[in-house]
């Protein structure tokens, strides 16, 4: 009888990872690439040239043109929608780990001031968890696009995903709005 060699732990929980950091990384990629993608997709689709819009939405050869050009809408909603999360992921780490570098003081009125060092460390505190939560919406948005295009594949998509998809978009641009008025 043939069995398997046993591995330690570590070894075990290495192999875990591994995947899960190469399906981060895939779906935060796709994510931030949703809006390209979509809009590549719907300029070939509108051109005629159906089959590199399949291709760029990862569509099976008999998907209809019309479907394409549907998928290719929402996928450039939701590239839209992601742009929120990317961009303030790009301010997080502007003005968290790089904040010395940004802002050259005086830190009297600073988060942690008055201190350069007390100011930092508290934008820096600051910015993970709010970095761990714009990484927790690309992931999640890449999988809403996942399921949204499934019909395109030839799977069924679950009933929740376009309200929830078209629920998403309207509330970040509520967000977007509210965001863009504070600033005034």
């Amino acid at each position: 009888m043939n069995v398997p060699p046993r591995t330690s732990a570590p070894a075990a929980a290495s192999r875990m990872e591994k995947p899960f950091a190469r399906r981060l990384g895939r779906r935060l990629g796709a994510a931030a690439a949703l809006l390209p993608v979509g809009l590549f997709a719907l300029v070939m689709g509108l051109g005629g040239r159906a089959r590199a819009a399949r291709r760029a939405l990862r569509a099976r050869p008999q998907a209809g043109a019309g479907r394409v050009l549907a998928h290719a809408v929402l996928t450039v909603l939701l590239g839209v929608l992601a742009l929120i999360p990317v961009a303030v992921l790009t301010l997080l780490i502007a003005r968290g780990p790089f904040y010395g570098f940004v802002d050259n003081g005086p830190y009297d009125d600073s988060w942690g001031g008055p201190s350069e060092a007390g100011a930092w460390l508290a934008h820096f505190g600051v910015s993970v968890p709010l970095a761990v939560v714009a990484l927790g919406l690309l992931y999640g948005l890449a999988a809403l696009h996942r399921r949204m295009t499934a019909p395109l594949r030839g799977e069924r998509r679950p009933v929740w995903v376009l309200p929830t998809g078209l629920l998403s978009c309207l509330a970040g641009g509520l967000f977007l709005v509210a965001f863009v008025r504070q600033l005034n």
